[in-house]
C-alpha cells in the first residue's frame, strides 16, 4: 500500500512538473514571438525613410545581418525589388506570401515560416508603404531559438530538482499517513490522535470501536458459553445422579418415585434450557429472515393468558387484559414468544394472590404492549442487567421457579427485531411494568 500511494505520488508530481513545464515553454514562445514581432515593427517603422542605397552600404548590411535583421522590398504585382539577403532577380515572386497578401489587403501583416533562402525559421513583419509598395522585415530565428534551448535546459534541469523534491516529501508524507494505521496492527489503545492527520481521525475511531465491539462480542461469547455449560450441567447432574441410584437398586419404592420426579423436571429444565438457548442462537443470525405479516396482538395475548392459567392458578396469581383490538405488523412465532416470556416472568416473580395485567391500546399512532406484575420487582442495580444473558436478581428463587435466566434476553432480540422500543420501570417489593411500543 505505502509503495503504491507514493508511486502514485510520484506520477501526478511528475505529470505536474511536464505540464507545468510544457505550457511555460508555450506562453514562453507565444510572449517572446509577440514582442519579436513588435521589435521588427519598429524596425520597419525606422527603415521607412531610408532609401535603397542606404540598405546597400557594405557596412550597414553587415550590421543587420549581424542582427539577424533581413529586410525586403517588393512592388505591387509581388515581384521582389531589393532584399538584402539574397539576389533579387533569382527570387520567385511573392504576391502569394501570407504577409505579403495579408499587407496588401489591411496594411500589415505577419508569418512565421521557414526560410529557403536562409536555411533558417524567420519571423516577418509586412506593412504597404504610401507609393504602394511592401515594405517587408524578417529577423531569423537562430538567436531565438537558442533563447528557447538554453532555457529549456534551465527548465528541465530545475523539473528534475522537483521531481526529487516531490519523491522526498512522497516518501515522508506516505510513511507520516500510514503511521498510525500502522500502529492499529500491534497497539490500537497506543494511537495518539494529536498526531494524525484530521481527515483520517474518524477511520481510526472507528477501527478502534470495531475493535472494541470484537472485544466485547467475544467476551460476551465466552460468558455465555461458561454459562450455558453450568447451567446444563447442573440438571444433567441431577438426572445422572438419580438415575445412578435407581440403576444401583440403591433406592426403595418411594425414593424411585421421589428420583423419578425430579429426573423428569431436570429434563424439562434441560429441555427449557435447551430451547432457549435455540431461539438466542436464531435471533443472533443476522442471515435468518423472518415472515411478518398482520397480527392482532391483542387476541395474541389473549391466547397467551389462556395458555398461562394453569401456571398461574399455582401460584395464586390473577390474570387479566385489558385495552382493545390492535394490529402490528409482527412475526406470529416471535411474538407468541415475547408474550409467553413476558407472562411467564411476571407469574413466575409474583407474590401469592398477586395479579398479572396485560394492555394491549393504541398510543399517538403506536401500539404499545403493557405487562404489569404486582411482584417482588426489580432492585435499581439491576434493572441495567435484566436483559443480559443468565443474569438473574434473585438466583436461588429463578432456579426452584424453572427460569434459566434467558427469557428477557430473548425478549430484548424480538424487541430489536420489530424495530420496537422498550420501557423497563419497576420497584423492589411493589412489582415490575415491562412496555414495548410498536
Amino acid at each position: 500500500m505505502k509503495k503504491k500511494i507514493n508511486v502514485q505520488f510520484m506520477a501526478v508530481s511528475a505529470l505536474a512538473v511536464v505540464i507545468t513545464a510544457i505550457t511555460s515553454m508555450i506562453l514562453f514562445y507565444s510572449i517572446f514571438k509577440n514582442q519579436v514581432f513588435d521589435d521588427i515593427e519598429a524596425y520597419a517603422h525606422v527603415i521607412q525613410p531610408l532609401n535603397q542605397e542606404f540598405w546597400e552600404e557594405p557596412r550597414n548590411q553587415e550590421r543587420l545581418e549581424q542582427d539577424g535583421l533581413r529586410i525586403t522590398l517588393i512592388a505591387e504585382n509581388g515581384k521582389v525589388i531589393y532584399d538584402t539577403a539574397a539576389d533579387e532577380n533569382m527570387m520567385e515572386n511573392h504576391k502569394d506570401r501570407p504577409e505579403i497578401k495579408k499587407a496588401m489587403e489591411e496594411g500589415q501583416g505577419t508569418a512565421v515560416r521557414w526560410s529557403a533562402t536562409s536555411s533558417l525559421h524567420t519571423l516577418y513583419y509586412a506593412e504597404k508603404l504610401e507609393n504602394g509598395q511592401i515594405l517587408r522585415v524578417g529577423k531569423d530565428s537562430e538567436n531565438i531559438f537558442q533563447i528557447m534551448i538554453n532555457t529549456i535546459s534551465i527548465v528541465l534541469v530545475l523539473s528534475v530538482f522537483i521531481v526529487l523534491l516531490c519523491v522526498l516529501l512522497s516518501h515522508i508524507l506516505t510513511k507520516r499517513l500510514l503511521m498510525p494505521i500502522e500502529k492499529l496492527a500491534t497497539n490500537l489503545d497506543g494511537v495518539n490522535q494529536d498526531n494524525i492527520y484530521d481527515e483520517i481521525k474518524p477511520f481510526i475511531q472507528t477501527i478502534k470501536e470495531q475493535h472494541i465491539n470484537i472485544l466485547n462480542s467475544a467476551k460476551m461469547r465466552q460468558e455465555f458459553t461458561a454459562n450455558v455449560s453450568h447451567e446444563l450441567k447442573t440438571p444433567l447432574t441431577a438426572i445422572s445422579g438419580y438415575a445412578e441410584l435407581i440403576g444401583s437398586g440403591m433406592a426403595d419404592e418411594k425414593d424411585t418415585k421421589r428420583f423419578a420426579e425430579e429426573i423428569h423436571r431436570s429434563s424439562d429444565r434441560l429441555l427449557t434450557l435447551i430451547n432457549d438457548i435455540i431461539k438466542l442462537s436464531e435471533l443472533d443470525c443476522e442471515d435468518l429472515e423472518f415472515d411478518f405479516e398482520q397480527v392482532d396482538l391483542y387476541q395474541m395475548a389473549q391466547g397467551c393468558l389462556d395458555m398461562m392459567d394453569v401456571q398461574a392458578g399455582k401460584q395464586d396469581v390473577t390474570l387479566k387484559l385489558e385495552g382493545e383490538h390492535c394490529t402490528v405488523v409482527a412475526n406470529r412465532n416471535l411474538m407468541d414468544e415475547l408474550l409467553y416470556n413476558l407472562c411467564s416472568n411476571a407469574v413466575r416473580y409474583n407474590n401469592r394472590g398477586g395479579s398479572v395485567t396485560v394492555t394491549v391500546r393504541p398510543v399517538n399512532g403506536r401500539v404499545m404492549l403493557s405487562v404489569k406484575d404486582t411482584g417482588i420487582g426489580i432492585p435499581k442495580e439491576h434493572q441495567e442487567r435484566v436483559f443480559e444473558r443468565f443474569y438473574r436478581v434473585d438466583k436461588s428463587r429463578s432456579k426452584q421457579s424453572g427460569g434459566t435466566g434467558l427469557g428477557l434476553a430473548i425478549v430484548k432480540h424480538i424487541v430489536a427485531q420489530h424495530n420496537a422500543e422498550m420501557v423497563l420501570e419497576s420497584e423492589e417489593g411493589k412489582g415490575t411494568e415491562i412496555k414495548i411500543l410498536f
